[in-house]
């Protein structure tokens, strides 16, 4: 038997469809509306109303149904075509010993199976452990953000352990950036990456007011080209050059044109790069006569940063603004590839970027404090 049964007269029926035909009522008033008009019995005399039928036909809850029943019958019908969200709770707030294990889950390693952790999973754990009775993931959410976590996203780094070696080289390098400038020592920070070459096979469509642009999913493969790069950030001064391998040889000649060319004028070269294999002096003399090699080495005076500490290079800076700004794309072969590096060279050292580094001796050994080695004292 039916608790709340809808029956509407004549006169209400036609407010009702009137309210609805006019369309100038809230969403929800309109839809409470059709309720009323679909679950009325006195039309055609209806002994059984299909209520399941009427929430899939009007996109509504069994349960939104209900309570418009419900108060139509006990409050009348004014008060169901005006009923306001029934949801009167605030959102659920978890504070202090809950918070601090939802922290310490999201900080945690993912359930076997999974690649990183969902607010849904992490709320179904935390009732798993008993840490709250039930909680949504909307508040975990909430939390998270309050707490600027975020469990799923994860970044590549260069981790470096402690060792002597490393923190010997990399205050090397810090030194070698407190300098001030000299243009007679000009400090030059050099690195090298790699571009993959990629053809469209088809046409692209150009960006339109209201559709943005669009590549096809397909291409073609078209080899790879080399990229050196040297930077002076007191100077904001860029140079680059595409190569198509990257061996002692091509790297040898980078060199003797940025000393030859760049800084001829220099009494030396303060050059500050990785200590790649073939980033070494022996790499002129595999390129030149001993004299020459001799010549362009006896010119620079080489820093290198520690292994596991590529991000105390200042060139790969300069190499990230490169890759956003201008190879971020699919470049079909190594003219365009030259063309638009040259372009980007040109404006990047009109703007004349300096690099202001601020990381110091003294700052690696407070921060960077877990790198260097225990030192233990002996006793006689």
């Amino acid at each position: 038997m039916e608790h709340y049964k809808v029956i509407l007269n004549e006169d209400e029926r036609s407010d009702l469809q009137s309210l609805i035909s006019k369309g100038k009522s809230s969403a929800r008033k309109l839809t409470h509306a059709r309720i009323l008009l679909a679950v009325d019995k006195s039309e055609f005399n209806i002994e059984k109303v299909d209520y399941k039928a009427i929430s899939k036909q009007l996109h509504v809850s069994g349960k939104t149904v209900e309570r418009i029943r419900k108060l139509c019958v006990e409050e009348g019908i004014d008060a169901a075509t005006n009923r306001k969200s029934h949801s009167k709770h605030k959102p659920t707030i978890i504070t202090g010993k809950e918070e601090a294990h939802l922290i310490a889950l999201a900080c945690s390693n993912p359930p076997t199976g999974r690649s990183r952790w969902t607010l849904k999973l992490l709320a179904d754990k935390l009732i798993c452990l008993e840490v709250v009775e039930s909680i949504s993931k909307s508040t975990v959410g909430r939390s998270l953000k309050s707490n600027e976590l975020k469990p799923w996203q994860n970044k590549e780094w260069c981790i470096p352990e402690a060792n002597a070696e490393f923190v010997c080289n990399m205050e090397d390098v810090l030194s070698v950036y407190e300098r001030e400038y000299d243009h007679k020592y000009p400090v030059v920070c050099m690195d090298e990456s790699s571009k993959q070459l990629i053809k469209e096979t088809r046409d692209q469509i150009s960006a339109t007011l209201t559709k943005v642009a669009k590549y096809d999913t397909e291409y073609v493969r078209n080899g790879t080209s080399n990229i050196f790069i040297a930077n002076e950030p007191l100077q904001g001064k860029v140079r680059v050059e595409i190569t198509d391998r990257r061996t002692k040889v091509d790297w040898a000649y980078f060199i003797k044109n940025l000393v030859d060319t760049d800084y001829k004028d220099a009494v030396k070269v303060i050059l500050v790069m990785d200590n790649l294999n073939t980033h070494t002096g022996g790499s002129l003399y595999e390129a030149f006569t001993p004299t020459e090699a001799k010549r362009i080495l006896d010119k620079l005076e080489i820093h290198y940063t520690p292994k596991h500490g590529s991000w105390l290079n200042i060139a790969e800076i300069e190499l990230s603004h490169l890759s956003r700004q201008c190879l971020n794309r699919r470049i079909p072969d190594k003219d365009m590839l030259k063309r638009e590096v040259k372009a980007w060279c040109k404006e990047r050292n009109n703007e004349k970027c300096i690099v202001n580094w601020r990381f110091t001796t003294e700052d690696a050994r407070i921060k960077l404090k877990r790198l260097y080695p225990q030192i233990e004292t002996r006793q006689n």
